[in-house]
Order: C-alpha cells, then structure tokens, then sequence
C-alpha cells in the first residue's frame, strides 16, 4: 500500500526540531529586577534640656499684663523625617508657675489651674508638617495633643529651630483658650482677665538617630 503524505511530514518535523535548537543555542533575554524603594531615612531623636528651655507665659488683664512662667521636667521628641510622624512627651512643672505676685500666684495653683491636683502639663507630638531641617535653620509646625488640667486638647504648634552638630535650638508660639478648656476665669469685679493666654517657649538640648 502506498502511504502518501509521509515525506512532507517528516519535512515539517525536522524544521520544527531545527528551530527548537536554535532558539535553545541564542543567548537569553536578560530582564532586570525591580529596583528597591530606597532605606527611609533614621528617625530623629530630640532630647530636651530643662535648664536650658524655658517656658513663659502671657495674659492680659485690665491696666497691666502679667508675664510669668513655668519649669520644664523632661521632654523629647523623636520623628520620621521623611513621613513627620513624630512621638513623644514634654512635660511642663505646672506646680512651678510663678509670676513674681505671692498672693496671685497663690491664688493660681490653690483655684485656678489647681496645680495640688494637676500637678503636670503634657505635650504629646503626633505629626511634624514642613521639613526639618538637620544642618541649620527651619520653620515648621508641629500637631499633637495637651493634657492641661485633666483633658485633653488638640493643638498645632509654629516652631523655629537651628541646628548645629548635635545640638539645637528653637522657639515656639501658641494660645492657650483656657475658659474654653474648662479653667477658671480669675477675673473680678474690679479685674477683667482676657480668656486667652500666650505659651511662649525657648527651647534647647540635644539631637540623635533615634533607636
């Protein structure tokens, strides 16, 4: 019997194993991984140096303005600066307030801020907005929350700061509604307070990579 088709068949195999060896033998195609996202930067610790930072304050009050100020206890900060995410804790000697009037700043701790029982002021640092500038000079505010005469208050705080090695400085400004937060009004009849007072911070200590 005659087998037709056979030839062309075997033909059409033999191309087909030919190609096979030649793309077997031609050099593959080199493909690249996907390159990393680079290493975020270390995080930035602030320490804070009681001695060195102050704390004034500023309330208006009919006929004269009385400026006092308060003690810091401890205080650091540390931040991501690349996300700003920030954490931390300053903590103000609210028991420590003075304004250079015995018997006004009696009346302060005893029925005002009641310093007896709210010993503490505390910031808590949530989130830095701006750039922080490590080798000199930057503007840039800073959220987060303040414990003040037991609750809790959202705030935004302006920061001027400097840096030098490991060193800086800076300064800060903010109000402070304290009729608002539920403190004492201490005006009189014959003494009217303003409902605001003036947080004015001088700031000073020392900066790291955080852990």
């Amino acid at each position: 019997m005659r087998i037709t088709g056979y030839k062309p068949a075997l033909i059409s195999t033999g191309v087909i194993l030919a190609i096979a060896v030649l793309l077997s033998a031609a050099p593959k195609p080199s493909y690249s991984l996907p390159q990393s996202s680079p290493t975020s930067a270390k995080e930035i610790a602030l320490t804070f140096e009681p001695s060195q930072t102050k704390v004034h304050y500023i309330l208006d009050a009919t006929m004269h303005t009385v400026h006092g100020r308060f003690a810091l206890k401890r205080g650091s900060l540390h931040f991501d600066p690349q996300s700003g995410k920030a954490d931390g804790a300053i903590v103000v000697n609210a028991a420590s307030g003075e304004s250079g009037n015995s018997s006004r700043d009696a009346r302060m701790h005893k029925e005002i801020l009641e310093t007896w029982k709210f010993a503490e002021a505390t910031f808590h640092p949530t989130q830095i907005e701006g750039h922080v500038s490590l080798a000199g000079a930057s503007d840039f505010k800073v959220k987060g929350t303040i414990t003040v005469h037991g609750s809790d208050h959202e705030i935004q705080v302006p920061v001027h700061s400097e840096f030098s090695g490991n060193q800086w400085k800076g300064t800060a400004k903010f109000e402070i509604p304290y009729t608002k937060w539920g403190i004492k009004d201490p005006s009189n009849f014959f003494l009217h307070v303003k409902p605001i007072v003036n947080i004015e911070l001088e700031l000073s200590g020392t900066q790291s990579p955080a852990n």
